[in-house]
């Protein structure tokens, strides 16, 4: 059964298949560490997670490569401002370096937490000044740059397809725009290469054949993922915002440089919308995970929330959504915890769920066949074998989750007791009485062929 994908630079669903026979090369933009993520940066990366689990539930091997941006990221896209990194250390009183570390581990944490495969490689833009000045030497060479006061920038005059990817109306942006310390040519020109300001000196800094500075943000993916994936790979991601800009420079710099489009497939997850607007930590108001765990929520009940919209749907957030996700997922653990192992999958459901990804990793429509299994009257064995043949792609931890062991009170099995005793006598409104009861203090009574088992409601259940 093929897998299809929605390329963003075709604007059109195209069976996938891998440039090279012995992995399949992903890159995808990672954090700008000089801040938490948000949830809504959350959602990109659990989209990136699943399309990976796809493939390796597909039989592929993944070289998975994720960049951390630590240098270069201006505060505007138009290359105006200061760099986000000596912001951050400006807001924090830390230095830059230390809030890369910071923040960076406060990332990988939250990767731990939504359990989202580790990358290959993780990349560091600072750990690769070499690569990015070499880079643009190789585009200076080829006559792609010219200098202004203030860096080295890109001249997309020279690409009569530059920002094909998001389809730019080229003719219609002004131009002349001004950047500080000197001009751009025309508005899509970008910057390779910053220069230092004369009268001060950054925290992040490196010499170059063009004079001491930093490198531009887009630089380093190029750079990067050409050393660790090559400059002609399978799959490059990132969020929607990243096609108009960081991504339609990132092909332009590897076309010049390379002569290809740098990733066979673009794909991009679309926001988290919160009271109608996006998600964004440049305005200071944003969802950090730890603040779902300090309300309550697991993590994987937001993990649970975003495979319920497509990845190029945009998804609204909400408390109530939150919590019938939560929901949702305690009935499913209770539902696993309760089968017994050693059955065999069931094929029809495998096929079923394997359509449903493979069409452009339609999670939602998946959720819907687990649902029709769970219901289903398949043997319990099998229900929990074919579960488990899905949870490769959910990556909901299923099988390590345990029920909260709770002492049951003498007196709810007493009750138990006499409900047994009222069914043996066909006391059928008595019996639905008592269970009625227990209920209320917290528990459920399950009728098997030795008589009962007692357990917690799923609401006071581990979740």
């Amino acid at each position: 059964m093929s897998l299809i994908l929605y390329d963003t630079y075709q604007r059109a669903l195209r069976p996938f298949v891998p440039i090279h026979a012995d992995h399949v090369g992903l890159y995808c933009c990672g954090p700008t560490v000089y801040d938490y993520a948000h949830i809504g940066n959350l959602r990109t990366y659990l989209f990136e997670d699943l399309l990976r689990r796809v493939l390796e539930f597909n039989g592929y091997t993944v070289r998975h490569v994720v960049n951390i941006t630590d240098v270069g990221h201006l505060v505007s896209d138009a290359d105006e401002g200061e760099d986000k990194m000596e912001k951050g250390s400006r807001r924090t009183g830390e230095s830059a370096w230390e809030i890369a570390e910071r923040y960076t581990r406060a990332f990988r944490d939250d990767v731990a937490a939504l359990n989202l495969l580790e990358p290959t490689i993780w990349c560091r833009a600072t750990g690769h000044i070499a690569e990015q000045i070499t880079f643009i030497a190789e585009l200076e060479r080829k006559g792609y740059t010219y200098r202004t006061a203030d860096g080295v920038y890109f001249d997309t005059s020279r690409q009569d397809d530059y920002g094909y990817l998001a389809r730019l109306d080229r003719d219609g942006l002004q131009a002349g725009k001004r950047v500080e310390l000197g001009d751009k040519k025309i508005p899509t020109d970008f910057a390779l290469w910053k220069f230092s300001a004369p009268d001060a000196q950054r925290q992040m800094e490196w010499d170059s054949p063009w004079g001491r500075g930093f490198p531009g943000w887009h630089i380093e993916c190029s750079a990067m993922s050409a050393k660790y994936l090559g400059p002609w790979f399978d799959i490059h991601c990132g969020g929607e915002d990243h096609i108009a800009v960081h991504h339609s420079n990132e092909i332009a710099q590897t076309e010049a440089c390379h002569g290809t489009r740098l990733a066979n497939f673009w794909m991009h997850g679309y926001f988290l919308q919160l009271d109608d607007a996006k998600m964004s930590k440049s305005n200071g108001g944003f969802l950090r995970l730890a603040t779902l765990r300090e309300r309550g929520f697991d993590p994987l009940a937001y993990r649970y929330l975003c495979l319920t919209a497509h990845y190029r749907k945009q998804l609204n957030f909400s408390w109530k959504a939150l919590d019938a996700a939560q929901t949702a997922l305690a009935r499913l653990r209770e539902a696993y915890s309760r089968w017994p192992a050693g059955g065999e999958p069931d094929a029809g459901q495998i096929e079923r769920f394997t359509a449903e990804v493979n069409q452009d990793l339609n999670l939602p429509r998946a959720l819907a066949v687990v649902w029709t299994l769970v219901k289903s009257d398949l043997p319990d064995a099998v229900k929990r074998a074919t579960l488990d043949r899905f949870e490769p792609v959910l990556g909901l931890r299923l099988a390590s989750w345990k029920p909260m062991v709770a002492a049951i009170p003498a007196s709810v099995h007493s009750l138990a007791e006499r409900r047994q005793m009222a069914r043996a006598a066909r006391q059928w409104a008595e019996a639905d009485a008592l269970r009625a009861e227990i209920a209320v203090l917290g528990f459920d009574v399950e009728d098997t062929v030795g008589g009962f088992r007692l357990s917690p409601t799923a609401s006071t259940a581990q979740v």
